[in-house]
């Protein structure tokens, strides 16, 4: 059975299986988790979570979906509709520079990269659950700004995408490369103002005398 082809199948303890399956997989990574031990840290049975789901990679998938998920959320419930744009612009890269420095984000992109060759499913899956669902969540914000005259933009999609590698910066790479993994404040925020002051400079409605 391939992750695609599997379905999930919520319940009571579906919540407790994928704080279990987040701990294992950030401990031993995709290959090193095995079923006994995510069964064992969600403290429930290999048949109750084989009840919810029965495939390891969709199960990965679904945890990074749900630290994704809120993560979006997060940052859309920061949201000031009457703020200018740059401000909301900023939450949403304060959000996106947390989550890819982050172990658990670091983590999600490894074993997604290193895992995607051999099941080109999982890679899907992680692709919709976090580039894919950060474009959904951000171009109706973007549409906003652009209706108020604040931006001016023609794709969409591709806006979003820039935003978010703007995002990552030298300061994701050194962490994935694990050259290091705690960062000043100001480095952060150097990232964070600079990913908003560069997106505004490019899409930014220029104000005339």
């Amino acid at each position: 059975m391939t992750a695609e082809s599997a379905e999930i199948k919520k319940g009571r303890k579906f919540e407790q299986v994928l704080n279990g399956a987040r701990e294992v997989f950030m401990r031993d990574g995709f290959e090193g988790a095995s079923v006994d031990d995510i069964a064992k840290a969600a403290g429930v049975s290999k048949a109750t979570l084989y009840s919810y789901v029965p495939d390891k990679r969709l199960l990965f998938s679904e945890v990074a979906k749900a630290e994704c998920n809120r993560q979006a959320d997060g940052a859309i419930a920061e949201i000031d509709i009457n703020a200018p744009a740059e401000v909301n612009l900023a939450a949403a890269a304060r959000h996106l520079v947390g989550f890819f420095l982050s172990d658990f984000g670091t983590q999600v992109f490894r074993i997604c990269l290193s895992e995607a060759h051999r099941f080109p499913d999982l890679g899907k899956r992680f692709y919709q659950s976090g580039p894919a669902m950060v474009r959904e969540r951000m171009i109706p914000v973007l549409r906003y700004y652009v209706d108020k005259g604040e931006l001016e933009i023609e794709d969409f999609e591709l806006a979003v995408n820039q935003f978010a590698e703007l995002c990552k910066s030298d300061l994701f790479v050194r962490k994935l490369c694990g050259l290091q993994n705690d960062f000043a404040k100001a480095d952060v925020d150097q990232v964070i103002e600079g990913a908003v002051e560069m997106f505004v400079a490019r899409y930014g409605v220029r104000k005339t005398a």
